[in-house]
C-alpha cells in the first residue's frame, strides 16, 4: 500500500468535490461521483485505491455532517478535540463547505440515524481525534493522515471523539 499516494488522493477527491458542490446545485451522490470521476482521472489509483480513498472521504464528510453544529471554530474544534490553530495545510472551507451541504441531504434522508462511525487501521481520514475500541488510547492527526493499529493494544477499531 503506498500511504502518501493515498493521502495525496484523499486531498485530491475532496478539492474535486467542493468545487463540483460549488459548481452546480447536484445533490451530495451526484457530486460525490462526479468527483470520484475527476479524481480516476487526475490521478493514477488503481479501482481498488479510489475505492478505497472515496470510502475515506464519504465516511468523514458523513460524520462531520452528522456532528459538527456550525462553521463555527469551537464546534470544529470539538470534533477535531483539538485546537484549529494547530491544523497545517487543509482546505477547512471546502471540507466545512461540503460537510454543511451534506447535512442538509443526511437529514432530510435521516438514512444514518442509527449508524456509528468505525475507523479502521490502514485507513486514510481527515485531522482529528480517535479513541481505541479497546484500550480508549487517543491518537490525533493534525493533518490527512493513515490510522496505524493502536500502539498500546495493536487494536484496529476506533471511534472518532
Amino acid at each position: 500500500m503506498n500511504t502518501p499516494k493515498l493521502i495525496a488522493a484523499y486531498s485530491e477527491f475532496m478539492r474535486h468535490l467542493h468545487e463540483t458542490m460549488e459548481e452546480t446545485v447536484d445533490s451530495f451522490t451526484d457530486a460525490f461521483e462526479t468527483s470520484k470521476e475527476k479524481t480516476r482521472e487526475s490521478t493514477d489509483l488503481t479501482n481498488d485505491e479510489l475505492e478505497r480513498v472515496s470510502g475515506h472521504v464519504k465516511r468523514d464528510i458523513e460524520h462531520a455532517a452528522k456532528n459538527l453544529a456550525s462553521h463555527d471554530n469551537d464546534s470544529l474544534s470539538e470534533w477535531l478535540k483539538f485546537d484549529i490553530e494547530l491544523i497545517e495545510n487543509l482546505t477547512w472551507d471546502a471540507f466545512l463547505s461540503v460537510a454543511d451541504k451534506t447535512r442538509i441531504e443526511l437529514a432530510k434522508l435521516e438514512h444514518d440515524a442509527h449508524l456509528h462511525h468505525k475507523y479502521e487501521s490502514g485507513c486514510i481520514t481527515i485531522a482529528g481525534t480517535f479513541v481505541c475500541d479497546d484500550c480508549g488510547k487517543e491518537i490525533s492527526f493534525k493533518t490527512t493522515s493513515h490510522i496505524p493499529p493502536c500502539s498500546t493494544c495493536h487494536n484496529h477499531t476506533f471511534v472518532r471523539r
